[in-house]
């Protein structure tokens, strides 16, 4: 069972992630994810952007469509089995186009949850959960 510091400390990195990703959307990135409950998650936390899903199209052909428009690319998919799968393809589809998606957002919030939480869904009830422990007030706006 974890103490109060380290969750705190858990929940200011994940905040500090989410910043990080709030920063990338401001500037146009694409956030690339596999659901809409996984885009309601991310605007519950203040993320807005400009979300597509990756699982209602063949890869190959989201990729490309999702290269040409020149934004930057953020790959956001679960990091369970399947989501470690998709991003993968993603990324190797993507590099084919020439473009270099970011990937580290996922595997920081992979590491900073795991064995927690395996999906970017389960984001928003996490991180309530953090703040409820921790009697953190932050919410939204990760400025």
């Amino acid at each position: 069972m974890a103490d109060v510091e380290t969750y705190r400390k858990r929940l200011e990195r994940i905040e500090e992630i989410l910043s990080e990703l709030s920063e990338y959307s401001e500037k146009g990135a694409i956030i690339i994810v596999e659901g809409k409950r996984d885009v309601l998650s991310l605007k519950r936390l203040g993320i807005e952007g400009n979300f597509e899903l990756a699982t209602q199209h063949s890869l190959f052909n989201f990729s490309e469509r999702i290269a040409q428009l020149g934004s930057e690319v953020i790959i956001l998919t679960d990091w369970d089995r399947r989501g470690d799968i998709l991003a993968i393809k993603l990324s190797g589809y993507f590099q084919s186009f020439g473009l270099k998606p970011e990937l580290e957002i996922r595997n920081k919030l992979r590491f900073i949850s795991q064995k927690e939480i395996k999906d970017v869904e389960s984001l928003y009830s996490y991180v309530s959960k953090l703040r409820m422990k921790t009697g953190s007030r932050s919410n939204k706006g990760f400025k």
